[in-house]
């Protein structure tokens, strides 16, 4: 039996990895189909981890360092994709894909959120070079500038005032005439000079080269007009998927409680509504999805899983 069964490995799971088998449990193996490493290693440069300022380096070269860090404590990896996770008696039952299941004291779910895309013609070919699903990560990169953000609702308003601090000018478009934002958001963002709101409008392409993004093809859709306009970069706040069907059951039913938008509600110490089950990282209620939370939130998980299980014993 496992002392600790960590699902998905992006910087929650192998934090938790860390300082589970850094802190005395022999016993941890760390779940993932591919390499660890998450989201960030899609990223084409980091400059907002404290401590790590490398020009240049990207998410891939940032996550390289963790992973053996991780694995040089005892965390065990495997890469197998895990179907769903079960409360059984005292302690839980992962079961995988295949058909097949290992048992574990403890268990800590780190499978992250993913950004939804819209379709947009040149949205997949630029993800990453110049498209953007993160203000507070990317948003440096372009100050001074002008950006375009796609998106009505309050995290799409939220990020285009938190742009406006950085960059020229923001393009807030949006395809409705009226914003789907909090009135006090809305407000805000109204009263913010360099902020061009372009209701009615949908992008129907982002263009660019080799070097990224250079600008978007506008169409109004009330009156079809056509239009061009001149960014860098372009930040799309369409939501996220996020990736919780291993804690639902074979009935389809979560096995803990989730909220409205199937986020895993926890508290501070990351503990579910179910004892012994923990969950960490952008998939959690309120997450920020930032690399420094998504770690702390994992080192707390684990410290929470020594503590769980010296109770046990």
């Amino acid at each position: 039996m496992l002392d600790c069964a960590i699902i998905g490995g992006g910087p929650a799971g192998l934090t938790a990895g860390l300082y589970a088998t850094r802190g005395g449990l022999k016993n941890v193996t760390l779940f993932e189909m591919g390499m660890p490493g998450g989201q960030i290693t899609q990223s084409s440069e980091i400059e907002n981890y404290p401590g790590f300022f490398e020009h240049g380096k990207t998410g891939m070269d940032f996550m390289d360092t963790w992973q053996e860090q991780c694995f040089h404590f005892g965390l065990k990896h495997v890469m197998k994709k895990v179907e769903r996770v079960a409360k059984t008696g005292e302690h839980f039952t992962v079961t995988f894909e295949n058909g097949t299941s290992v048992e574990a004291m403890t268990v800590i779910v780190c499978t992250g959120s993913t950004p939804k895309r819209t379709g947009i013609k040149g949205e997949n070919e630029l993800w990453g070079k110049g498209v953007s699903t993160c203000a507070t990560c990317d948003g440096f990169f372009y100050k001074g500038k002008s950006v375009a953000v796609l998106g009505g609702g309050d995290t799409a308003l939220e990020e285009a005032h938190y742009l406006s601090n950085i960059c020229a000018e923001v393009n807030l478009i949006h395809r409705r005439d009226e914003f789907r934002a909090s009135p006090s958001t809305v407000e805000r963002v109204q009263r913010t000079k360099n902020i061009n709101i372009i209701t009615d409008t949908i992008i129907e392409e982002i263009e660019g080269d080799m070097m990224g993004v250079t600008g978007v093809k506008l169409k109004n859709v009330k009156t079809n007009e056509v239009s061009s306009l001149e960014v860098p970069g372009v930040f799309i706040f369409a939501g996220h998927n996020v990736n919780n069907s291993v804690l639902k059951d074979e009935s389809g039913e979560f096995i803990c409680k989730m909220n409205d938008w199937g986020q895993v509600v926890v508290n501070l110490s990351m503990k579910t509504s179910v004892e012994g089950l923990f969950s960490a990282g952008d998939m959690r209620i309120e997450a920020p999805k930032q690399v420094v939370v998504a770690a702390g939130d994992g080192s707390t998980a684990a410290l929470q899983v020594i503590a769980y299980i010296q109770e046990q014993s």
